[in-house]
């Protein structure tokens, strides 16, 4: 499955809720009632899943909202993991539930985790996702290495005048474990249009001695001499990586966007077998050549981030 550009369509990101334990401020809107449409069905979620993979798919990431406050996540996760010719499912996550269900996850196929952690401070996070207990990300963190977790990365938003004085406290981390810390520009999707962005090139300059060490997806690595760990460095915003872009993504209330910054959806409710392969190739088939984000400054995205999928 190729999108007009050429580029192939290989990577589906899946959001499996539109709810969440916490309410980040970059993501969640201050004054957001309770979750919106009806989500998805596990059945429907999995026949999603098994289309994609036959028009293409490698790989799956389920997000959310939180894709953990869902009951049935386990067991979504194993129907999603037995599909044929599906080579990797990875789960975004806050990581607050990762205590409980790690070893469940990990039995039920799930290869490897993205963790959300956008401070190394109690107070700061509990303030930036409102009530949030850095303390049950970081036994998340432990947990899911006694499950035999590996490759796990940590998902950092950088924030001007927020956490911007942390970066060498997350780049220390990859100096004592095998963790990939990915710094993320901030996108002005909804509350992230507030004027809280940090170019990525900040980390560059408060962390001279990282090396360039390749590419991982989407992140220009680098590392400390001598390092386990990596840093990863995302810039849709600086320098953006369209022209690589190999994803579609499904909402948790089974809209298909063929661009995350497009208002472009295609209906997947209801649909099944051939019908719905035919309407993700026509996801596909929408994909725009890029954002542009840098010349208006606002996303088109058509919804705030938590009502996307991370």
């Amino acid at each position: 499955m190729r999108d007009p550009f050429g580029r192939p369509i290989t990577y589906l990101r899946l959001a499996v809720t539109d709810r969440c334990n916490l309410r980040c401020r970059y993501c969640v809107p201050e004054e957001c009632g309770p979750a919106g449409g009806a989500v998805l069905s596990g059945e429907a979620l999995v026949e999603i899943a098994r289309q994609a993979v036959l028009c293409g798919v490698k790989k799956i990431r389920l997000t959310g909202g939180e894709p953990l406050v869902r009951r049935d996540i386990a067991a979504l996760c194993r129907s999603i993991a037995d599909l044929e010719g599906l080579e990797e499912l990875c789960i975004t996550t806050n990581g607050t539930a990762l205590e409980t269900l790690a070893g469940p996850l990990r039995e039920a196929g799930v290869d490897r985790l993205n963790v959300s952690l956008d401070s190394l401070r109690p107070q700061r996070y509990a303030a930036l996702t409102r009530g949030g207990r850095l303390e049950d990300v970081l036994e998340g963190l432990r947990a899911a290495e006694r499950a035999g977790f590996t490759g796990t990365k940590l998902n950092v938003v950088l924030l001007r005048g927020v956490n911007q004085d942390e970066i060498p406290d997350f780049v220390d981390l990859t100096r004592r474990f095998p963790l990939e810390v990915r710094f993320i520009e901030l996108m002005p999707i909804g509350e992230g249009a507030r004027g809280d962005f940090l170019p990525a090139g900040e980390v560059l300059r408060q962390c001279p001695d990282l090396v360039p060490a390749g590419t991982g997806g989407v992140a220009r690595q680098y590392r400390l001499p001598g390092a386990p760990g990596l840093a990863g460095l995302i810039t849709p915003m600086s320098c953006r990586f369209c022209a690589d872009c190999d994803r579609i993504r499904v909402t948790a209330d089974g809209m298909l966007k063929p661009c995350l910054h497009s208002e472009r959806e295609i209906d997947l409710r209801g649909l099944t077998g051939e019908a719905l392969r035919q309407a993700i190739a026509s996801g596909a088939a929408a994909k725009p050549e890029r954002h542009y984000l840098a010349e208006t400054g606002h996303s088109g995205a058509g919804r705030t981030m938590n009502r996307i999928g991370g």
